[in-house]
């Protein structure tokens, strides 16, 4: 009998397919999504050395006292910004954007508009 896939393994099959073609560099750094249910991760991977460049979440501590949920667009966006002022500190201003298998709309989409809003090009 045919079962129907999950939504975690088409996920993950999409996931693969991606990290296939794209790699992070030190000049041009991977800005990697995670999305759970309350919060949202981001952060700047060298893929060739396997260090995490610069990480932001609606958990860190600039914005912790400031939203009041952190699974929603407007955290998403604030998340962005954030990753974006720090990329920025620390030299990146070109990056590779990995949406991990989610797809670009809403939270996604909220991320990476304001990661360009604080000047980040990708």
């Amino acid at each position: 009998m045919f079962t129907k896939p999950d939504r975690k393994a088409i996920r993950a099959k999409r996931r693969r397919r991606v990290r296939n073609k794209i790699l992070g560099t030190a000049e041009r750094p991977r800005l990697n999504v995670f999305r759970s249910l309350n919060n949202i991760y981001a952060q700047l991977i060298n893929d060739e050395t396997g260090v995490t460049l610069v990480a932001a979440s609606t958990l860190s501590p600039e914005l912790k006292g400031k939203i009041k949920n952190g699974g929603n667009v407007e955290a998403a966006k604030a998340v962005g910004n954030l990753i974006g002022k720090a990329a920025l500190e620390k030299g990146y201003k070109k990056v590779v954007f990995d949406r991990a298998g989610y797809l670009y709309h809403g939270r996604v989409k909220a991320l990476a508009d304001g990661a360009r809003e604080a000047g980040l090009e990708f």
